[in-house]
C-alpha cells in the first residue's frame, strides 16, 4: 500500500494537477490502494477550483505541494522531485486517461535492478485507435525524430508513465516548465547512457472539453526541445 513512512518509500509518484477537482479523488484512491511502497506528491499547480481542498483532504496519507502561480506541469514536476524520497520516480497526470494499476509493473524493472529509465508504451500493439488523428500522427512523428537525432527506438516518447532511478532524474538539471518535461527527460536520458526499457499500459484519451490541457504549439515545442537537448550542455 502506499505511504509516506521515510523507511519504506521505494517509489515516489509525482502528481502534477492543475484544475483537476472532477478526476483528483479518484486517482489518489487508486494510487493509494496500490501494492507497493510509495509516496504521493501531488503538485497542486496554482488551481482555481476545489482541487486543493480535495487533496487537503488526504492529510498525511499523501505530500501537498501548493505552487504560488500557475507554471505549468513541468515546473511541477521539478517542484514535486525536490521532495522526491523514493529510490524511484514517475510520473502520474491527475486525469482519468492513463491506469494507476499500471505503475507496479512500470517500476518493477527498475526496483529489480533491470533497468534505470522506464516507459509505459501506449503504443506497444501500434497507434491506439481511439486517440485523436493529429494526435496519433504528432506521437508517430516524435518517436520518428527520437530515432533521427538520437538512433535510438522508442514507441512513445511522450507517455505519461515515465519512471527513473530518482538519482538520475535529479541529475539532468531539468529546466523544463510546461509539456516539454517529455522530450527533455528523453533527450538527457539518452545522452546519459541510458536504454529507455518499455513496457505496455493501458490508455483511454480525453478530450478537450474533458479537461485535457495539451495544444498544438506544445507539439512544436516538443519538436524543438529533442533538437535543442540533443546538443545543449547539462
Amino acid at each position: 500500500m502506499a505511504e509516506n513512512n521515510p523507511q519504506s518509500v521505494q517509489v515516489s509518484i509525482l502528481v502534477p494537477a492543475y484544475n483537476e477537482e472532477q478526476t483528483l479523488g479518484e486517482i489518489l484512491d487508486r494510487l493509494l490502494s496500490l501494492p507497493i511502497c510509495a509516496e504521493i506528491i501531488v503538485i497542486d499547480d496554482c488551481s482555481t477550483d476545489g482541487t486543493a481542498v480535495i487533496a487537503k483532504g488526504y492529510g498525511d496519507s499523501i505530500v501537498y505541494v501548493r505552487q504560488s502561480k500557475n507554471r505549468g506541469k513541468g515546473a511541477a514536476i521539478r517542484a514535486g522531485l525536490e521532495r522526491a524520497r523514493g529510490e524511484v520516480t514517475i510520473i502520474q497526470d491527475a486525469d482519468l486517461e492513463y491506469f494507476p494499476e499500471d505503475i507496479p509493473a512500470v517500476v518493477r524493472p527498475i526496483l529489480e535492478g533491470k533497468a534505470d529509465v522506464v516507459y509505459g508504451s501506449r503504443f506497444a500493439d501500434g497507434l491506439h485507435p481511439d486517440m485523436a488523428l493529429p494526435n496519433r500522427i504528432v506521437n508517430k512523428l516524435l518517436a520518428w525524430t527520437v530515432g533521427l537525432l538520437f538512433f535510438r527506438r522508442v514507441s512513445d516518447e511522450a507517455t505519461c508513465y515515465k519512471a527513473f532511478r530518482t538519482s538520475i532524474l535529479r541529475r539532468m538539471n531539468l529546466v523544463c516548465n510546461r509539456f516539454e518535461f517529455c522530450p527533455e527527460v528523453t533527450a538527457k536520458a539518452i545522452r546519459l547512457g541510458h536504454v529507455i526499457y518499455e513496457v505496455p499500459i493501458r490508455y483511454e484519451p480525453r478530450s478537450k472539453h474533458e479537461g485535457k490541457k495539451i495544444r498544438w504549439t506544445d507539439g512544436v515545442e516538443a519538436f524543438w526541445t529533442l533538437l535543442r537537448h540533443r546538443f545543449s550542455r547539462f
